[in-house]
């Protein structure tokens, strides 16, 4: 812990030192390269007052509250429908052979594509920004559950036929605990994804957030409050990738079902 503790303060050091001699030595334009010390600035000029000649006017927390509403919003949406599905289509792998055809034409569209249909059918705000997380996490988890299901020990089945458990006994309760480790794995994995896709979206149908504040600094050639942003959405996403991580073992230590195999996945 210690260690891990010690490498992060000297790479974040390093690169401080570095970017600073860049500033210091290099021909760059301050209004377009800021030194670090402008980039604090800036960050306590967004928490105390917000940034100056902002549409908004609100603090950097309330944008971080805002997206934050709307990451959640979206990722348990997508979770919740795509881990459904996703077992009902494991299950019954004849449907999924009819409807995986769609989905694999459906699933390279970039999120954002949609966004202008999004934008026309529901309107600006909060609900652009959830729609595009949605779409970023429903393909993935979905075909990550499905995986997971066709690939669950046969032992489980055996156990559950031998009690004479219902279909919807043996999904909930033996098939989906058995696929958990992999599914919590994908769930991790695409977290960094979700993330991206919140910032994108805001960047266009919203009027807060972190994305909003992004092109807000832009259009006020604020490229320290920019990069104040940058390194906020950077620290959240760390932060997030950590408590989802947390919660994975978590749920799989209480629950007990494939412990060894998920522990050797994550490396823990």
């Amino acid at each position: 812990m210690l260690r891990s503790l010690k490498r992060t303060v000297l790479s974040f050091a390093a690169f401080i030192l570095i970017w600073q001699a860049a500033v210091a030595f290099g021909d760059f334009n301050p209004a377009l390269f800021p030194k670090p010390q402008k980039v604090l600035e800036a960050f306590q000029e967004l928490i105390s007052t917000g940034l100056q000649g902002s549409s908004s006017g609100i603090s950097l927390f309330a944008h971080i509250q805002a997206s934050l509403a709307r990451f959640f919003a979206g990722y348990v949406l997508a979770v919740v429908f795509g881990v459904v599905l996703g077992l009902l289509l494991g299950w019954f792998p004849r449907v999924f052979a009819y409807v995986n055809p769609v989905i694999q034409l459906l699933r390279p569209i970039a999120p954002v594509a949609w966004l202008p249909f999004i934008v026309l059918w529901i309107g600006i705000g909060d609900v652009p920004a959830v729609a595009i997380i949605f779409i970023a996490g429903f393909f993935p988890v979905l075909l990550s559950t499905a995986g997971a299901v066709s690939s669950v020990d046969p032992v489980f089945l055996k156990v559950a036929e031998n009690f004479n458990l219902s279909q919807f006994r043996t999904v909930a309760g033996i098939v989906f605990l058995a696929a958990f480790p992999q599914i919590a794995n994908s769930l991790h994995l695409a977290l960094s994804t979700f993330w991206i896709f919140l910032v994108s979206g805001e960047m266009v149908g919203a009027q807060s957030g972190l994305g909003f504040l992004v092109m807000d600094a832009k259009n006020c050639i604020r490229a320290d409050a920019l990069l104040a942003a940058m390194i906020t959405i950077g620290g959240l996403g760390v932060l997030l990738d950590f408590l989802i991580g947390r919660l994975e073992k978590w749920v799989s230590n209480t629950w007990g079902f494939g412990i060894v195999k998920y522990e050797k996945e994550r490396g823990r």
